[in-house]
């Protein structure tokens, strides 16, 4: 019997961890969000927080955590 794994959720979690690499790696939000449009991705800023989603369809694909204060 094998383990049943939920495809969807494991690329999300994918996703939202490059997304997060790429956020620690950039300079500026501008930065950071021209970087996310090479790989597909758009930040949405919403009243939940920061959804990713994908583009040219704009397809929500997960929330961003919130990031610690510093």
């Amino acid at each position: 019997m094998s383990a049943m794994i939920n495809k969807e959720a494991v690329v999300t979690a994918q996703v939202i961890d490059l997304v997060l690499r790429e956020r620690a790696l950039a300079l500026s939000s501008r930065e950071w969000k021209h970087r996310l449009a090479g790989y597909g991705y758009a930040i949405k800023e919403t009243d939940h927080g920061q959804v990713v989603e994908t583009l040219p369809d704009r397809v929500e694909v997960g929330v961003l955590p919130v990031p610690p204060e510093v």
